[in-house]
């Protein structure tokens, strides 16, 4: 079955004029070298009032059956409107709560503050809802006769798992591209026992990220990066299930994480799609989110976001975002100037105190979240958010897959951070007396 009266295909980003159909595999423009993106024919999706579109996403969201019951592809008109469902893959991504942190927006002077829990997915990260498109989508061009071998990606970890996944339960082979020594065993194993071919690199991200590019040149092996657009119709979801959780009233701000950028300019696709065909009727303004050592973007911004300068990124405990040359740099300026946005960065300390803070509400924030509780803490305190303000911070992972980040934490190890919220056990004799001692303060 497919929605036959709905169209999309790609057009070079930059406007050049170049066009092609999603089922060629193709992620530049051969004129420019811009990337592609994905447009969907508007006059046909606005055909559709807002108050069904609204009725059909509630309604599908309202069951478990896959694939209504996935937060992707219960909105399938909106990612890739002609795939056959016979084709989707998917395993339940998206419909993760959005977790509110009452304590931590009083302290802040804001009026909410709420956590879009994207790790609570099936590899644990926001990965999987770009991913589930873009593998669905390989699935149809090897059914069409495409000569695809197999599925590749460049990866600091999340990448990786969500490609690895999606990709087994496909079955299709994944070649998967990690900077040796950069990545936490966790999103190292996930990979490997998902039956992917893991090629652990000396180099940094962007080191992989040149190497598979060239790899992928060779159309038998499908690049599933996000600059590969595909990726960023599913991601762009996360938004428009947000507005979906508030009742189609978008907050006052949307804070995000940025690495390689692909997920702040899905941002931005999913909040214009609402806005054009009426379902939300304000824009909110958006903030990414740097770690201070891998901060491009946070440097483009302090100087009006100038051309973007390559920079070597550091060692961060964010790992995830610890990208100095990201790919959808271009991307994301267009959509922070588009929605009045602004770039801030985070210290190591400062990025760690703000997880463990919103820890003690009940959460398991990984560090890329924590980098962007951090810009809310700084943007609040310096009234860029003005007080009163709702906000959104979209939690790209689960902290379960930064285990040593949060151990290291709490005993006060981690290079570079002063924990400030650090809560190590009590080491105590196994004495009635001695515990009681320990307890008196409690309530």
């Amino acid at each position: 079955m497919t929605s036959a009266a709905l169209t999309a295909g790609y057009a070079c980003s930059e406007g050049c004029g170049f066009t092609a159909s999603l089922w060629d595999v193709v992620y530049r423009c051969p004129r420019c070298e811009g990337l592609l993106e994905v447009v969907h024919d508007e006059a046909a999706l606005r055909a559709i009032p807002a108050v069904e579109w609204k009725r059909r996403f509630e309604s599908r969201f309202a069951t478990s059956r896959l694939p209504d019951g996935s937060g992707v592809w219960g909105k399938r008109e909106w990612a890739l409107p002609e795939l056959p469902t016979e084709d989707i893959v998917s395993l339940g991504e998206g419909r993760v709560p959005l977790k509110p942190l009452p304590r931590m927006a009083a302290e802040l002077g804001l009026g909410s503050l709420m956590l879009k829990e994207c790790g609570v997915s099936p590899t644990g990260s926001f990965k999987d809802w770009g991913m589930t498109v873009l593998v669905s989508a390989v699935k149809h061009l090897r059914s069409r006769g495409t000569p695809i071998r197999a599925v590749a990606c460049a990866s600091t970890g999340d990448t990786s798992a969500a490609l690895s996944a999606y990709a087994a339960a496909a079955g299709i082979p994944a070649v998967v591209f990690l900077p040796k020594n950069k990545v936490s065993l966790a999103q190292l194993v996930q990979p490997i026992a998902n039956g992917a071919r893991v090629l652990s690199l000396d180099t940094d991200f962007d080191g992989c990220m040149k190497l598979v590019q060239a790899v992928t040149a060779d159309t038998g092996l499908y690049l599933a990066n996000s600059m590969n657009s595909l990726r960023i119709e599913g991601q762009k979801m996360i938004a428009i299930e947000l507005c979906q959780d508030l009742g189609w009233e978008p907050p006052d701000w949307i804070v995000i994480p940025g690495g390689n950028l692909g997920n702040a300019s899905a941002l931005g696709r999913g909040l214009d799609l609402l806005f054009n065909l009426g379902l939300i009727h304000r824009r909110p303004r958006i903030a990414v989110a740097q770690a201070q050592r891998a901060n491009p973007l946070a440097r483009s911004f302090r100087g009006g976001f100038q051309e973007l300068v390559p920079m070597q990124a550091g060692a961060t405990l964010a790992s995830a975002i610890q990208i100095g040359n990201p790919v959808s740099f271009r991307r994301a300026v267009r959509m922070l100037r588009a929605f009045d946005g602004v770039v801030e960065e985070a210290s190591e300390s400062e990025l760690a105190n703000a997880a463990a803070r919103a820890d003690r509400e009940g959460t398991f924030a990984c560090p890329q979240t924590g980098v962007a509780l951090a810009a809310v803490e700084k943007l609040a305190a310096s009234g860029v958010m003005a007080k009163g303000s709702s906000v959104a911070v979209v939690a790209t992972a689960h902290g379960l897959k930064f285990a040593d980040f949060k151990v290291g934490y709490h005993r006060r190890t981690l290079k570079d951070v002063t924990a400030a919220h650090a809560n190590p056990p009590l080491e105590l004799p196994a004495d009635l007396s001695a515990v009681r001692e320990a307890l008196k303060d409690l309530g």
